[in-house]
């Protein structure tokens, strides 16, 4: 199902026309402007780790493999539901199967879960009737926890299964892994990972478009990490001992957030390419990154979330309530936008 050398409209109304077995769908226009409509809109929600808000409690399906989607019963999906129907606009949620680990390929493959148990492809939410379809994936295909743990001592100890990976070469030091990174090997392996992530975000916009032809499709990216000004991340959170990102090499950070926006890049284009809605929160969130402090919207790696495992699990970098509250708002006001069109 790759791309042509099509335009992205063609190519979406052609996916269309297949779906539906009647090239009559390229008789229907592309969308009219007005309000948002009267009727509940069927929506389903897809994702990774960032859309199920792992690390917030209570989770989801406690009563079967999904328990371990780490699924937040108040994740984003939920909330942004919520401020929508406040507004007058009432998504007809038909699944939420966003789950944490995902990879972009398993919008379309099986997904394995932590101590067993596999997950049916997240495409197999979506009906002919489904009118938008909203999450994000991106950052498990591109390795982003072998990034952190070619950066971290500490979590190359962590040989649990709730954060999965391995460093991208465990020989070379953690301290060294900024010049490991840009270059020689480390580069290349960073290069061929944004190349993977591109050509899957691809491969799942336009089954998408083949199994809801008439959706909405909006690509939700990730909030911002580190900020800019990385002297902040010198300094614990109110309440906690280790520093946001543990013991991640001071000069590694500028290089995670130059990873990070080069994701948020690679899947903007991904979304512009196939005519699809893309919702920027890196650029959103830079006053609330795992740095911030009492403004944080971002968990520190080793600071300790809201679930338990027999003890605190960490954060890992994931949004925290605060953070799950920012990504909720912008979405929403992303989703009002594309139906209002």
């Amino acid at each position: 199902m790759r791309k042509t050398t099509t335009t992205p409209r063609a190519r979406r109304l052609a996916a269309a026309a297949v779906a539906l077995g009647s090239f009559l769908a390229l008789a229907v226009p592309a969308g009219t402007a007005g309000a948002a409509p009267a009727d509940p809109v069927r929506t389903v929600f897809f994702g990774d780790s960032y859309t199920a808000n792992f690390g917030i409690a209570p989770v989801n399906n406690q009563n079967n493999d999904r328990l371990f989607c780490f699924q937040a019963k108040e994740n984003y999906p939920a909330v942004a539901t919520r401020r929508l129907a406040d507004r007058g606009v009432t998504l007809d949620v038909q699944s939420d199967v966003s789950c944490g680990g995902a990879l972009v390929e398993h919008f379309w493959r099986e997904q394995e879960l932590p101590f067993g148990g596999k997950l049916p492809a997240q495409q197999d939410a979506l009906k002919k009737d489904t009118q938008l379809i909203v999450g994000g994936m991106g950052g498990n295909t591109l390795g982003f926890t072998s990034i952190l743990k070619q950066c971290s001592a500490k979590l190359r100890g962590d040989e649990g299964v709730l954060l999965p990976g391995r460093p991208v070469d465990p020989d070379q030091p953690a301290g060294e892994c900024r010049e490991f990174l840009e270059s020689g090997d480390g580069k290349e392996w960073l290069d061929y990972q944004f190349e993977r992530v591109g050509e899957d975000l691809e491969e799942m916009l336009q089954r998408m478009s083949y199994f809801a032809p008439d959706s909405e499709r909006v690509l939700v990216g990730y909030p911002r990490l580190v900020p800019q000004d990385t002297a902040k991340c010198l300094t614990a959170a109110p309440g906690q001992t280790e520093l946001p990102f543990a013991d991640i090499p001071t000069d590694a950070l500028p290089l995670l957030d130059q990873i990070q926006k080069r994701l948020d890049d690679v899947m903007k284009k991904a979304a512009a390419d196939d005519g699809a809605d893309f919702a920027d929160l890196y650029d959103q969130t830079g006053n609330n990154t795992a740095c911030d402090g009492a403004d944080r919207g971002i968990g520190g790696l080793l600071e300790d979330s809201k679930l338990e495992f027999g003890s605190p699990i960490p954060w890992y970098a994931h949004p925290n309530d605060k953070g799950r509250d920012i990504q909720a708002q912008h979405v929403a006001a992303k989703i009002e936008a594309v139906l209002n069109r």
